[in-house]
């Protein structure tokens, strides 16, 4: 069956008998994995969770409907999770889909099948299947999503806070839910207990560096400098706090140059989209320079590691800044391979 965005929310956090399979399919991974994770939360803490991948499944087509049809050794709630999946693991879900009795429940995330894929039509057509497309949020779509995720936690949105949270988080809505989370701990925040998010405790809670303490870092990697990129990595590590503003940083900066080398590819010549984009003068010898070397996917690829390494450092017992020094070194280093 067919789901929008409220009804696969819904059976995610309500987990139904009659409904086995969820497919999160769709290029918005960090939003896939955002929904997948109300599964377990509805399940509770001491549910076991079970991890596959498409390859496992391609191995082994039998091992989902074992999995989803065993019982936790403790008698505790049981789920399955898979990523990666895609159309190798047909006969795995189909196996599953035709179990006799009622199942464990499972989610599978799909970023890299479409819409028109077999997969999907299988979910579709399966009275014990719910689909669901993972598309990246517009931007009225997101403060929507802040929104409701903000009341969710029981905070009531100050007007203007919604777009702020978007920003802050890039678009990410996995970065996003993290984001709320934080800001309902800070508020003693609950649904039985509501508070008013306002921008003051956006200001308290997730105060940027200023761009200036960061503007040489940000510089330096996209440039393809890792030897000035680490001494900058040093500065800031010795000045202590969280790499979470320089990273988002970067994004944006990466985003920018996505957006404008997009608009090069129409035929547009690339003083004309630094114009439109107001690109400070000083900087458009090195921005035009970024854009003949960034390719749209290599944008792509840094922009997906640069959120990656921002949901790692958010996540609860992490490696802290050392995963961010990592993500950027690399990238650096990758850059540089190919003067």
């Amino acid at each position: 069956m067919k789901a929008n965005a409220g009804q696969i929310r819904q059976a995610l956090q309500s987990p139904r008998r009659d409904v086995r399979f969820h497919l999160l399919h769709g290029p918005d991974e960090a939003g896939a994995q955002a929904l997948a994770a109300l599964l377990g939360k509805a399940l509770g803490p001491e549910a076991e969770r079970i991890d596959l991948d498409g390859a496992a499944l391609r191995a082994d087509p039998a091992r989902l409907a074992d999995e989803a049809a065993s019982m936790s050794l403790f008698g505790t709630p049981r789920w399955v999770r898979i990523t990666g999946l895609g159309e190798e693991s047909i006969a795995a879900v189909t196996a599953l889909l035709d179990l006799e009795s009622g199942a464990n429940p499972v989610v599978a995330i799909a970023p890299s099948v479409k819409t028109n894929a077999k997969i999907v039509k299988l979910a579709l057509d399966h009275p014990r299947a719910l689909a669901f497309g993972c598309y990246p949020p517009t931007a009225q779509d997101a403060e929507k999503l802040a929104a409701q995720l903000s009341q969710e936690q029981g905070m009531r949105v100050a007007p203007g806070v919604a777009a702020r949270l978007v920003e802050a988080a890039g678009g990410d809505r996995s970065v996003l839910a993290r984001e709320v989370e934080k800001l309902a701990l800070y508020l003693d925040a609950a649904p039985d207990r509501p508070q008013d998010l306002t921008l003051e405790a956006l200001d308290a809670v997730g105060a940027d560096l200023d761009e200036g303490e960061t503007f040489a870092l940000v510089d330096t990697l996209i440039e393809g400098r890792p030897d000035l990129l680490a001494n900058e990595l040093a500065r800031l590590g010795e000045a202590g706090g969280s790499p979470i503003p320089w990273l988002r940083q970067v994004a944006r900066k990466l985003v920018s140059l996505a957006e404008m080398r997009a608009e090069m590819a129409t035929g547009e010549p690339v003083e004309a989209v630094m114009k439109r984009h107001r690109v400070f003068f000083k900087e458009e010898a090195a921005t035009a320079r970024h854009l003949r070397r960034w390719t749209p996917a290599m944008l792509a690829d840094a922009l997906a590691r640069v959120r990656r390494a921002e949901r790692a450092v958010m996540a609860p017992g992490n490696a802290g800044g050392v995963l961010a020094d990592d993500a950027a070194l690399s990238l650096a280093r990758a850059l540089a391979r190919r003067r």
